[in-house]
Formats: C-alpha cells, sequence, structure tokens
C-alpha cells in the first residue's frame, strides 16, 4: 500500500510539474514571429478576412504575423503544409468551410481536416453571390436556369472543392440544370474569366464579388442563402427565388496543428475576440459583408467534425466524381 501510494504521489508530482513547464513554456510564447498561412490566392475572401485578422494579431501578441498565399488544390496544399508543421504556435491556418469539404474531395489527403487541426475561432460566415457577366444578356437567376436547361453552360470557381465549386455544385443540384465546372487556382482568376464572359457565371463570396458588381462587371444574380444580404438588399436570394436547399454560405476561420498546447489556443482565441470586438475590426468585416459565428474552440472543432460529414453526404448523394 505504502509502494502504491508512493508511486500515486510521484505520478501526481511529474504531471504537475509537466503541466507547470507547459504553462510557463506557453506563457513566454510568442518569442518570434508568427506564419500564418492562407491556402487561396491573394485577394481572395479568405486571403481578404485573413489579413485584416493578422494585422490584429500581431500588436496583440506583440510579434508580427505574417500571411502566406500557398493556393491550390481547393486549399488542401496550404493545410497540408499547417498539419505537418510543428505544433508550437508559430504556424497557423486561415481557412474557409472548403477546409472540412477537402475530406469529400480529395479521400487520399495527406491530412485529416479534423484529426490533424485543433480549432482556434471561427471569424464569421460570407455568404455567396451568384454572379455573371453583363454580356451574356442574363438578369436573373430564373433566366439562368432555364438558359442552361437549354445550352450548355460553364461555371468557374476558385478550385476544386473550393467554397465557390460547392456552392455552384448546390445551386446546381437544387435547381436541376447541368454545367461544366471550370476550377481556377483562386477566386481572383475565376472572376475575370467569368466578367470577361469566357466562362459563363459563378458563386463567389460577397467579399470578394461585391467590388465587381459595384463597378459593373458583374451582375448579381442572387445571394445564396436564405435570407438577403444587408450589402445587397435588393437582390434576391437562391431560396426566395423558387430553388429550395439551395443555400451555401461558409464560414472562415483560424486553425492550429493538433497537439498545439491547450494555452496557446485559448490564448489565441481570446485575442480573436477582443479584435472582433473592436470597432475597427468589426468595421472591416461588415464592409466584407463578413456575419459573426461566435463559438469556441471546442464548438468549432465539431462544425469541422460536422461539415466533413454534410459534404461526404453531398458527393454520395449527387453522385458527383472528383478525379
Amino acid at each position: 500500500m505504502t509502494t502504491r501510494r508512493t508511486f500515486l504521489r510521484l505520478t501526481a508530482t511529474t504531471m504537475a510539474t509537466a503541466a507547470a513547464a507547459r504553462a510557463a513554456w506557453a506563457q513566454a510564447w510568442p518569442a518570434k514571429p508568427i506564419r500564418m498561412i492562407v491556402p487561396f490566392s491573394a485577394g481572395s475572401t479568405s486571403d481578404v478576412l485573413g489579413r485584416v485578422i493578422a494585422e490584429a494579431l500581431g500588436p496583440a501578441l506583440g510579434q508580427t504575423v505574417v500571411v502566406e498565399n500557398r493556393g491550390g488544390a481547393g486549399g488542401s496544399i496550404g493545410s497540408a503544409l499547417v498539419a505537418q508543421a510543428a505544433p508550437d504556435g508559430y504556424t497557423l491556418l486561415f481557412n474557409a468551410s472548403a477546409h472540412a469539404a477537402a475530406a469529400a474531395v480529395y479521400p487520399k489527403l495527406p491530412y485529416h481536416p479534423a484529426r490533424d487541426f485543433a480549432g482556434i475561432a471561427v471569424i464569421g460566415t460570407v455568404p455567396n453571390l451568384t454572379v455573371i457577366s453583363p454580356e451574356k444578356g442574363i438578369k436573373t437567376l430564373k433566366e439562368l436556369v432555364e438558359t442552361a436547361k437549354k445550352r450548355p453552360m460553364t461555371f468557374g470557381s476558385a478550385g476544386v472543392g473550393s467554397a465557390t465549386h460547392w456552392a455552384a455544385e448546390k445551386l446546381r443540384l437544387a435547381a436541376g440544370f447541368d454545367a461544366t465546372h471550370v476550377p481556377f487556382k483562386g477566386g481572383p482568376e475565376a472572376l475575370t474569366e467569368v466578367s470577361q464572359g469566357r466562362v459563363d457565371f459563378m458563386c463567389i463570396g460577397i467579399t470578394s464579388g461585391l467590388p465587381f458588381v459595384n463597378s459593373n462587371r458583374l451582375i448579381a444574380l442572387a445571394v445564396n442563402t436564405t435570407k438577403r444580404s444587408p450589402r445587397l438588399p435588393n437582390v434576391p436570394t437562391t431560396v426566395e427565388s423558387g430553388y429550395a436547399d439551395s443555400d451555401y454560405t461558409f464560414w472562415n476561420g483560424l486553425l492550429a496543428p493538433a497537439k498545439t498546447p491547450r494555452p496557446i489556443i485559448d490564448r489565441l482565441h481570446a485575442e480573436v475576440q477582443k479584435a472582433l470586438a473592436s470597432a475597427a475590426v468589426a468595421d472591416k468585416l461588415k464592409n466584407q459583408g463578413l456575419e459573426p459565428l461566435p463559438l469556441s474552440p471546442a464548438e468549432f472543432d465539431k462544425l469541422i467534425a460536422r461539415d466533413i460529414d454534410t459534404h461526404l453526404s453531398m458527393v454520395k448523394k449527387a453522385g458527383l466524381k472528383f478525379n
């Protein structure tokens, strides 16, 4: 019995010492600049929002937060880089809901979107716009659907498995028409091709699409949501246009490699919440069409797991094939 008590005391002491060491180490963090990987091209919705957060986190943490764009493969290239990084709080990922969708697109991913990451904070959700060039002569979503049922059409995206891809697929399935997917390296490239009329239409986050709409280079046919966006109050939603289950709003959030010390996750979460509560950051995000979605790190992890199941189910239901 004495031996057992001694063992338990030693175990408790060892655990307490380790916990204290982790806490002390976390308190010294960060001691150098932090990399924030955005797995999409510069100018994309996630890039714009990620830079707003990076700019706010830098002063709060006392270190520069450097944004690096590592686009390609629907965001999976940049995500893989972070999954393989040391879990020390110096490499973070700013991604969108495409992070969870990647499991449905790339069955041989070198990482798992849920198990290999720790959610830090959801920045908010961004509604999608269905846009088309004025040159196409199509003024409403109904006209787009009717045209697509009569002749072949194409739709662009920021890459296979990106949120822009899923939004268009969900609209296509809900409205019952076929269209050929034309993926690009990022949203800006796709927007350029759609605005020039070389690709028929696309569904793009309001953050990236609004400047094209305001400059009359694109027409916003609908917002892919269940309620109208205050940024475009006169533009109907895809649902009110008559296409049930056509909405696809995507989130943007900050993640870290799995096994990143909990004190660092908690510190980052707290600093992000402070930034979101500040008038300066809130105004910038509001101007980008972002809608708040306050979640704890644990709730964010559950959201990712739930989204993985949702996209896997969508692929099966729609019979989508990915190379």
